[in-house]
């Protein structure tokens, strides 16, 4: 049972009581007659053959609250495509299947990329883009979830107590975060948010003093969460990074926009995993390494645009501090995972923390080197003034799609 403990300054609603699931579903029903609810799932084709997509939409089959399920379909061809309509045919909800990779929807891409308004590499970022576009372009919700397809301990209290926050009308927060114990299989894990991203933002505050936007990324018990939702006004003037920097971007964005009294963060799982990346030491353009480097990026690009001066000398001892901070943490966890019968591999742990601390360096380095890199997607609202025609272009074209290879 969590504790009640409100850290930072966000709200953190927990899971104090264990609420039936029963309760919960009801209330989000009556929610949904003035805040229509709708799902976004973005996934790659060869989620369908995994283990943890189809337990995923057998458990939104019984979900009786949602509006509308939009699913982002990336790298598949025709066959795959008829075969993922045929997958999601089985949820009673109105939904959609983006193809992503198809022609109507290239098309649309190839015209946003003569605009300069294109996503400039594929991606979760990209395929979230396009559903948010998508969601826009139906107009038929008021409250959007986004959840990963590779969740293999999922069920469908976790959107329940993800979607309420937004859901409910009596409750003013444009956006949740979703929080959870990276616990499973009998170890503790997410080693780039323990690891990386606390120690990270606590050596931020330690060399540049007070910053209201490191307390509030400070406050997230875990920012690098795939989970979180949203009302539709917040939407509009989203810019979203295409690169690893997604879910630290997406906070960004949202500190910028309002005020922290509207965004909140909910429990919304005891247990909580899906499939692992490799560290891949050897390669910073894969795996954990790469994310890394995204994520220290997303860091100083923000830190930049409120003026903080970065050079050489601040990341050889950003680095420093760093590390003497994440190695404690290594040391917190340890005793953290040994009192409750946990297995953690102090190796591995230090192993993570010489890689992360090295691509810090490796990151400030880039910064510097191009300080003017734009990887934030334009938001829809920018879009729009563009090609003001580009809902009507986008909802015709996923409903041509879904006509033509629905199956029979």
């Amino acid at each position: 049972m969590g504790d009640f403990y409100q850290n930072g300054v966000i709200t953190t609603l927990h899971n104090l009581s264990k609420r039936p699931l029963k309760e919960l579903e009801e209330e989000l029903v009556r929610f949904s007659t003035q805040r229509p609810m709708c799902l976004i799932l973005p996934s790659l084709y060869s989620e369908l053959e995994g283990e943890a997509l189809p337990n995923i939409v057998e458990h939104l089959s019984n979900v009786p609250y949602l509006n509308e399920v939009v699913i982002g379909l990336d790298r598949a061809d025709e066959d795959q495509y008829r075969h993922a309509l045929k997958f999601f045919s089985q949820l009673p909800q109105r939904h959609r299947v983006l193809w992503n990779d198809g022609p109507r929807l290239r098309e649309i891409d190839a015209l946003l990329q003569q605009e300069g308004l294109a996503p400039q590499e594929p991606g979760k970022g990209r395929n979230v883009w396009y559903c948010l576009g998508y969601v826009q372009s139906s107009s038929r919700s008021e409250a959007i979830g986004l959840h990963d397809c590779d969740i293999v301990t999922y069920d469908r209290e976790l959107l329940a107590r993800l979607m309420y926050p937004i859901a409910n009308p009596n409750f003013s927060y444009e956006f949740c975060k979703g929080y959870y114990a990276r616990v499973a299989d009998g170890s503790i894990n997410g080693r780039v948010c323990r690891l990386l991203v606390t120690p990270l933002i606590r050596a931020l505050k330690n060399m540049l003093g007070p910053m209201n936007y490191l307390d509030y990324m400070d406050s997230f018990r875990y920012p690098l969460a795939g989970e979180f939702s949203f009302r539709r006004d917040v939407v509009a003037d989203l810019r979203i990074p295409s690169d690893w920097g997604l879910e630290i971007g997406v906070l960004s964005e949202m500190e910028r926009n309002y005020s922290t009294n509207r965004i909140c963060q909910v429990d919304i799982a005891d247990t909580y995993d899906h499939k692992h990346q490799d560290l891949s030491l050897g390669d910073e353009t894969a795996g954990l390494s790469r994310m890394s480097i995204d994520i220290a990026k997303a860091l100083f690009r923000k830190l930049a645009t409120y003026g903080v001066v970065l050079s050489s000398e601040t990341f050889r001892a950003l680095k420093a501090n760093y590390f003497r901070i994440a190695l404690d943490f290594v040391e917190t966890y340890r005793n953290d995972a040994q009192m409750n019968g946990l297995a953690l591999d102090i190796h591995k742990e230090e192993q993570a923390v010489e890689l992360f601390a090295q691509n810090i360096k490796k990151a400030g380095e880039r910064f510097l080197d191009n300080p003017m890199e734009t990887p934030f997607i334009p938001s829809w609202n920018r879009v729009r003034s563009a090609v003001p025609d580009i809902f009507e272009r986008m909802h015709h074209a996923v409903q041509q799609d879904s006509k033509e290879f629905a199956p029979d």
